[in-house]
């Protein structure tokens, strides 16, 4: 089971779903910029601790400057996408703002679609459309 992306993408939503009520209570009387910046603390000490116990540091000169740079994208992508969940997370209900988010998903298919040549079948194509509309009611309702 440990060597099954299902199993890991299934705790990972379980945990994405923690993130939101967690999130929802925690930036309730400070600044949301604020909040993500103490939660990057945490996920960074955890972070250290995990490659500490498991000796998996790598050296930096290691890691390819085309591996870098898309690092550095995604990490940045992530940060705004941290900033921008905190802040709809304090003014909005999570159980609204979550679903929204959640687009992200049907967002991977299409740029996976147009940058990475990545292909769909009708199926998945129609997966895409229901959980659009899915995440729409949820929102809207």
């Amino acid at each position: 089971m440990l060597q099954s992306w299902q199993f890991w993408a299934l705790l990972s939503a379980a945990f994405a779903a923690l993130t939101a009520i967690f999130a929802k209570v925690g930036v309730s009387d400070i600044n949301s910029n604020f909040a993500t910046f103490l939660r990057t603390i945490v996920v960074i000490v955890a972070l250290t601790c995990i490659l500490l116990a498991t000796d998996g540091f790598e050296p930096l000169g290691k890691v390819p400057p085309k591996a870098m740079v898309f690092l550095v994208l995604s990490g940045l992508a992530t940060g705004a996408s941290w900033l921008c969940y905190f802040r709809a997370l304090q003014i909005g209900k999570a159980s609204q703002v979550a679903p929204i988010d959640k687009l992200s998903v049907v967002l991977v298919a299409l740029f996976a679609a147009v940058f990475l040549g990545e292909r769909l079948s009708a199926g998945g194509w129609a997966g895409v459309g229901l959980i659009s509309a899915g995440a729409l009611v949820l929102a809207l309702t």
